[in-house]
């Protein structure tokens, strides 16, 4: 008997998902509950799958031996309801794809902040070290779709506590923990305890062959270590004090101390600035040290890499106020460490879908650093409440465009107009790309 997969979720993840399985012998049916993009439809039909988009039909789905659930799709939704109540195992993308990974190891880096930045270095060194690799999960191709059409001995991959959610054998050669901080409570029933135990399923799987890298600063993380037990080679990295096996910085010296090999650079040397990516950076560097990558190239490739788009993007500076887009940041925790780095008079846009957010982590910094916040969003009532008393000037918007406009006008020369929203950007725009390639056309636009 064939084994019946079905896929909840026609995206990037399900696609891939469906090309694997298909590829592998499995009776794959994609079903999606809204509509399936062109460009999608097109990968299914070339492969001859089965779909529906539109509805979800239920004995086409029950159906199933196993039942591949993207990562976007919350436990609250109907159909997974009834998928549970079935007692059918519910697997994520990258568990299907690590099944079929062959020899190949994997660098997995997950967090609140800062990972697809960290997953991306990574990446950088990996290839400036001319590995045979790819860049994928959350970031660019579906980790399934690669391991299908193009698969590498080393996968560099992002991953979110989504898609940790539903693992089962999935184990890291590498697991990379940056932060904790509130984030998608909305999905964990509000209880930030279930969403700490979601980042730290990427060790669960993990033996004494693996490393863990960790965030030594991070309390949340550290406190949780204390509950539990790992079966892995542990390094940690940290700006506060020395840390034997891992890395940390003194002074405006990195080091990082990872079997045989020592690596020492300055921090003035890193390609990407702020605090928060020195973390970003030991992080990346210890990875590439416990893959064997030489200090020479680890040294090039963080002098060399180039920042993402939609992540403290300087975008251009008009009649002396400069312009930055920080889309990227949908959680509160993300704009704090935008708001950290920023050294001039600052015009904050915020705003979108909350997600439980709490902005009271933000009052000293605006205190300190904003004059005027601009709100884009459909419902910015708790924006108002938040800091309302705080700053002189806020005002309401409803596009990129005039978020701009408002902002340049309330901008005088030498200040810095940031998009960093803290929220999701479903309300108004598509994503966070779509967000900040609107803004970026405005800005070019003034």
């Amino acid at each position: 008997m064939t084994h019946r997969l079905v896929i909840l979720g026609g995206g990037e993840s399900g696609i891939g998902a469906a090309i694997l399985g298909k590829q592998k012998g499995y009776d794959v049916f994609v079903s999606d509950g809204g509509a399936i993009k062109e460009n999608y439809k097109k990968d299914l039909l070339q492969h001859k799958i089965d779909f529906e988009e539109g509805k979800h039909t239920e004995e086409k789905i029950l159906n199933a031996n196993e039942i591949m659930k993207s990562p976007g799709i919350p436990e609250k939704n109907d159909m997974v309801k009834q998928v549970r109540k079935k007692s059918i195992q519910v697997i994520s993308e990258i568990e299907l794809a690590y099944r079929f990974k062959g020899d190949s190891k994997i660098v997995a880096i997950t967090g609140s902040n800062g990972k697809s930045t960290t997953t991306s270095l990574i990446y950088h060194i990996c290839k400036t070290a001319e590995l045979d690799c790819a860049l994928v999960g959350n970031i660019g191709y579906s980790f399934a779709r690669q391991v299908a059409e193009d698969p590498k001995a080393l996968y560099v991959a992002e991953i979110s506590s989504f898609q940790l959610d539903d693992i089962h054998e999935f184990r890291p050669d590498v697991a990379v923990l940056l932060n904790i901080t509130e984030d998608h409570l909305d999905r964990y029933d509000y209880k930030f305890e279930n969403y700490i135990k979601s980042k730290f399923r990427i060790v669960e799987n993990q033996t004494m062959n693996d490393y863990f890298i960790y965030n030594e600063d991070d309390e949340v993380i550290m406190k949780h270590l204390e509950t539990i037990s790992l079966n892995t080679n542990t390094l940690s990295f940290s700006m506060k004090h020395e840390v034997k096996k891992g890395g940390n910085i003194k002074g405006d010296q990195m080091m990082l101390r990872v079997q045989e090999e020592r690596v020492s650079m300055s921090i003035y040397d890193f390609a990407l600035k702020g605090k928060h990516n020195q973390n970003n950076t030991m992080a990346a560097g210890i990875a590439a040290a416990t893959l064997g990558i030489r200090k020479e190239k680890i040294r090039e490739a963080v002098k060399t890499f180039e920042s993402l788009e939609h992540r403290m993007e300087y975008v251009a500076t008009v009649r002396g106020v400069e312009f930055i887009n920080d889309s990227k940041a949908t959680n509160v925790n993300s704009t704090w460490f935008a708001l950290e780095s920023m050294a001039r008079p600052t015009i904050l846009i915020l705003g979108g879908v909350d997600k439980g957010n709490d902005y009271t982590l933000l009052d000293e910094l605006v205190k300190e650093k904003v004059k005027a916040i601009v709100c884009m969003g459909v419902d910015n009532k708790k924006i108002h409440d938040a800091f309302g008393s705080m700053v002189p000037k806020m005002v309401d918007v409803d596009s990129a465009e005039e978020a701009v406009r408002v902002s340049f006008e309330l901008a005088a020369k030498g200040d810095t107009v940031l998009l960093s929203p803290a929220c999701a950007s479903f309300d108004l725009f598509k994503n966070y790309e779509e967000r900040g390639t609107k803004f970026k056309a405005a800005v070019k636009d003034l």
